[in-house]
């Protein structure tokens, strides 16, 4: 039995796919899935941002010793900072926050660091800050 397509004719069939290939390969011969028309737009200046938690603490499983909010706070540090900065000094940390974007209050956050001191981790970095790290369990 032959399949065919009695509403157009293999031409624009090969066109057709060609049209969505970048969607379903992904990024190489037909494109990439990032496409600006599948960003969501940013939240309105009249509109709050969108957060995992937004009405408080929903989360469970949070680790010994923090809160959700610390949690949080911590991905959003580890979020700036790239893996090939660790371990580094207060210097590198600062350039790899810069590099990455982030935001002022990070980058003031990291200047405070001591110099000298080089940071294996971003949970070394975070308790460097003066912040709270999970308690072990064991």
């Amino acid at each position: 039995m032959e399949r065919g397509n009695s509403k157009h004719g293999p031409r624009i069939d090969e066109q057709m796919s060609q049209e969505v290939s970048g969607l379903i390969q992904g990024p190489g011969t037909g494109g990439s899935r990032v496409d600006e028309s599948r960003v969501p737009e940013p939240a309105g200046e009249d509109q709050p941002e969108t957060t995992t938690a937004p009405a408080g603490d929903l989360r469970t499983g949070t680790p010994q010793g923090m809160s959700s909010t610390d949690v949080e706070q911590r991905s959003r540090l580890g979020r700036f900072i790239s893996m090939s900065a660790l371990p580094g000094d207060r210097l590198v940390l600062i350039a790899s926050a810069r590099e990455n974007e982030a935001p002022d209050d990070i980058v003031a956050a990291l200047e405070r660091l001591p110099e000298g001191t080089e940071y294996q981790t971003v949970s070394e970095v975070w308790a460097a800050l003066g912040h709270k790290n999970e308690t072990t369990r064991w």
